[in-house]
């Protein structure tokens, strides 16, 4: 994790104060460099060009649990987990191809409820556009039911 980011920031600021500051040794930043890949990095480049090339086939549709499924029917022994990292460090990502269904049907033929106010929202008093009586003393909520006159809660 250090000298990852000594090695991200060498051209920003001098090699000796980035490794004081990160407090690793530049003999040590050397030795990466020259040190040869490990096996899990190797396995992980083998990993990533299947999971790029499965991605491309799919084009693009296949997430980390469908991937993975599709990596062990290839013969790639891999986890999930091990997919999703490798796909979220590379930036594949899913594509949806499903586009957006408009599921409100507006021209039907049900009962539509009456326009009492004739879109005429303007009052001069409060209670004025009440389109419903009052009945022995109750007025009648068209949202909440019976309640006393002037107000909206039962």
């Amino acid at each position: 994790m250090r000298f990852r980011f000594v090695q991200e920031h060498i051209g920003q600021f001098p090699t000796d104060r980035l490794c004081g500051v990160m407090n690793v040794s530049a003999r040590g930043l050397r030795a990466l460099r020259s040190r040869p890949a490990s096996r899990r990095q190797r396995m992980d480049m083998v990993v990533l060009a299947h999971i790029k090339e499965q991605s491309r086939l799919s084009l693009g549709s296949y997430g980390r649990p469908r991937m993975t499924e599709d990596l062990k029917e290839v013969g790639v022994e891999v986890g999930h987990r091990r997919v999703g990292r490798l796909m979220r460090e590379n930036g594949i990502i899913v594509e949806r191809t499903q586009k957006f269904k408009v599921t409100t049907d507006s021209d039907h033929t049900f009962n539509i409820a009456p326009n009492l106010l004739e879109r005429d929202f303007t009052a001069d008093r409060p209670n004025q556009n009440r389109r419903s009586a009052p009945r022995n003393g109750r007025a009648i909520s068209a949202t909440f039911g019976p309640g006393k006159a002037g107000c909206i809660l039962p």
